[in-house]
């Protein structure tokens, strides 16, 4: 009876170790390698070319800055997203209405598209209407950042406290649930936004974004779908 209740522990003790590896395994996978996918000319690109990026101990891809161009996106190959979190650092510049950057998911083709970017000039503005629009979340095509501030000012766009360095890199963590979408940035527990999802898609593309004319870094990005219970 005692050799059956040490075969059922040891049984037991093999599952639990399974289970903790396969969980680090996915938690491994989730990292992406943005160099290497540069690289490997891997990345499906949109308005923008890719440049390999090495700064200090971040390495990583940027998006180049194109005059007079609509927005850019770098989307990730063999990349299907539906809900979990996106973690990247990302890094703009304190330039006014030349620094917009962020990451599209749920895409299906040009300009269709969620997305939650970043507006570094407005991270410290001495304009409290302008620090009110640092962080915007958009629905391509119908509710582009216009449609959005006319119809609801101040909803889908808010400010960061406390804010960054417009000029340093930043880390934001996006959590895209089956109706909502959280953007924390810089680790901090309490979320910069909160808005409820606009599009009925329910999954697609995630890209590298950037605004009309702008360029942008990217670096550490992690993707970590939502495990189906």
């Amino acid at each position: 009876m005692k050799h059956g209740k040490d075969k059922f522990h040891l049984v037991l003790l093999l599952m639990v170790l399974l289970q903790a590896s396969s969980v680090l395994a996915q938690d491994e996978k989730a990292a992406l390698d943005l160099v290497q996918v540069a690289n490997q000319n891997g990345f499906r690109l949109e308005n923008r070319t890719v440049q390999v990026l090495t700064d200090g101990s971040r390495s990583g891809v940027r998006l180049d800055e194109k005059p007079n161009a609509n927005e850019g996106v770098a989307w990730l190959p063999n990349t299907v997203f539906s809900q979990g979190t996106i973690e990247v650092d990302m890094r703009g510049k304190d330039v006014l209405q030349r620094s917009f950057v962020g990451i599209a998911f749920h895409g299906s083709s040009e300009r269709n598209y969620d997305a939650i970017y970043f507006r570094p000039f407005n991270f410290r503005s001495a304009d409290p209407v302008r620090r009110v629009h640092a962080v915007q979340y958009i629905s391509l095509p119908k509710h582009d950042w216009p449609v959005l501030r006319k119809e609801f000012p101040d909803h889908y766009e808010k400010g960061i406290d406390p804010a960054p360095d417009p000029n340093d890199w930043f880390h934001a963590r996006i959590v895209v649930a089956n109706e909502t979408i959280q953007v924390f940035v810089n680790g901090n527990p309490t979320p910069s936004l909160t808005v409820k999802k606009l599009s009925d898609r329910q999954e697609g593309n995630i890209g590298l974004w950037v605004g009309a004319s702008s360029g942008g870094d990217f670096a550490n990005l992690k993707i970590t779908p939502k495990q189906s219970r």
